[in-house]
């Protein structure tokens, strides 16, 4: 008999010819978490959805072993009733719903007259929750009342009704806080005790390092090989994700700083649901030529309301004054940012990003369509020229520039935005959260982008919520707090961690 619960050997799957998984294998035993790691496309997503028959049997090569038995599910109502389910990216929950209905959803306790017996299912999601240590959780609110780190586990209170005994996780804390992650692991601890089996997929290393009893790594569609964690460190499994020595993990490169070529003054950003109150408060700040500002605070600090506004893309009340070279402009909508010269990628890619349903060249070449127009019509040679230069620049993985950009990975589809937004030539480029759901590999190529671009005299503002990534890449760091501007300091090598921290939570007054 097996050690193993389940045994995936030999998995093949292809895509309109081009082989996405080739000959990759993965065991789990009951109780134990396995990290499956990889690079954006490597296919890790691609090989979930194989085990969970969202690609039905026989749409794939290889065979699945469960239990001790050969598994050919054609659905995912069969794999979840042999005790396999698997949590996505995105949320899976109807935000009007009750608490307890989104976790019965579909499967709902009933009366004998067949009607929903809702006071058995919300007693049945209470002790679930409780059995959870997530007893602060009312069942009978609706979802959209919990912020997203309480969602996530009640997804996984979800996934645990239905008698879970491995559990995927599909970059579970990608939109977490940190101690959100914090409870969302020790969760995962208590599950793997209980003898539930995990698979956890995530780009940050250190939860793999904490959470992991053997790690998986995957590179290309291909099976690269597996290790106990005990026996690995965090740069062992990078060498194994991206099939070479990276050194740091930020490789900052000397370049020239020259004078101010963006202010904005007193910028102030009122709550679209509630104008009484700021989310910006009178936030004033610099930007010089060749240099990477970094923005940083936590979450709900009002950094993305700040760029946003400077964009022409913040959706409430705002004012204050932006000058380019010295000389006041108006920013009314992104459309005249473009013009002056400033360009943003946006934090939240899917919805304010990319068109899903167009091709990804086309989402490329969007946001200067009209450079490859003349008398109304578009020459393709032209603009496909543009597109293939694009790809290669960033070395977004495609099949062809005319698939759905909605097939890529998250990582190769952010650096399709990316080069969206590179495309009018900016002379500021503002960066909000841009490795969020990134693998290491790929945060290290926008990395090396991001210097190769001020090096060539453009100026870029970068928010991010990783701490290390703020030191690591920026010259000079702006800290928000409360939508107060509480600290401008230059990284000069002695700036740390805490010095910022302390900074975004130390209101104004009291640091005066």
């Amino acid at each position: 008999m097996s050690d193993y619960i389940l045994e995936m050997s030999s998995i093949t799957k292809s895509f309109s010819g081009v082989k996405a998984l080739d000959g990759i294998d993965l065991r789990v035993r009951a109780g134990e978490c396995v990290g499956l790691c990889g690079e954006n496309g490597a296919g890790k997503s691609t090989m979930m959805k194989v085990l969970s028959a969202v690609y039905p049997y026989g749409s794939w090569g290889g065979t699945i072993f469960w239990e001790g038995h050969e598994l050919k599910a054609v659905s995912i109502r069969e794999t979840e009733a042999a005790g396999i389910v698997i949590i996505h990216q995105e949320l899976m929950l109807v935000p009007q719903l009750s608490v307890a209905e989104n976790i019965f959803l579909g499967r709902e306790p009933r009366t004998l007259g067949g009607m929903i017996d809702f006071d058995r299912m919300n007693l049945e999601a209470a002790k679930l929750l409780a059995d959870l240590r997530m007893g602060h959780i009312n069942v009978v609110e609706p979802v959209s009342h919990y912020a997203g780190g309480a969602q996530q586990l009640i997804e996984i209170a979800k996934a645990l009704s239905k008698n879970a005994k491995l559990l995927i996780l599909d970059e579970p804390t990608s939109s977490l806080t940190k101690s959100e992650t914090a409870i969302l692991l020790r969760l995962v601890k208590d599950l793997k005790a209980r003898g539930t089996a995990c698979v956890y997929i995530s780009h940050k290393l250190e939860e793999i390092q904490e959470i992991a009893d053997t790690v998986t790594v995957i590179r290309d569609g291909r099976y690269v090989g597996d290790a106990p964690m005990r026996d690995l460190e965090v740069t062992d499994i990078i060498r194994m994700m991206v099939g070479r020595e990276m050194g740091t993990l930020f490789p900052r490169e000397a370049h020239e700083i020259g004078g101010v070529i963006l202010e904005a003054i007193g910028m102030t950003c009122l709550d679209i649901d509630n104008p009484s109150r700021k989310r910006v408060n009178d936030v004033s700040f610099s930007l010089r030529e060749g240099e990477i500002l970094g923005i940083a605070g936590l979450v709900g600090a009002g950094r993305t309301e700040l760029v946003s506004a400077l964009f022409g893309a913040y959706a409430g009340r705002h004012t204050g004054e932006v000058r380019l070279d010295g000389k006041v402009v108006r920013i009314r909508s992104p459309r005249e940012a473009v013009k002056h010269g400033i360009c943003m990628v946006p934090e939240d890619r899917k919805l304010h990003g990319i068109v899903p349903g167009l091709g990804v060249g086309h989402n490329i070449t969007l946001s200067v369509l009209d450079d490859f127009t003349s008398g109304g019509l578009i020459d393709e040679n032209r603009e496909f020229s543009e597109i293939g230069t694009a790809i290669d620049r960033l070395r977004i993985k495609t099949a062809s520039p005319l698939l759905a950009i909605s097939s890529l990975s998250g990582g190769n589809q952010q650096k399709a935005v990316i080069s969206k937004m590179l495309e009018p030539k900016p002379r500021v480029l503002i960066l909000d959260e841009p490795t969020r759901g990134v693998d290491v590999g790929a945060k290290f190529e926008i990395y090396k982008l991001m210097f190769a671009l001020v090096k060539e005299g453009m100026s870029i503002i970068m928010v991010s919520s990783e701490l290390p990534e703020v030191l690591g890449i920026s010259d000079r760091v702006l800290v928000i707090g409360e939508g107060e501007l509480r600290g401008d300091f230059v990284n000069d090598g002695t700036l740390d961690q805490e010095t910022i921290l302390t900074a975004a939570i130390t209101p104004v007054r009291q640091a005066a």
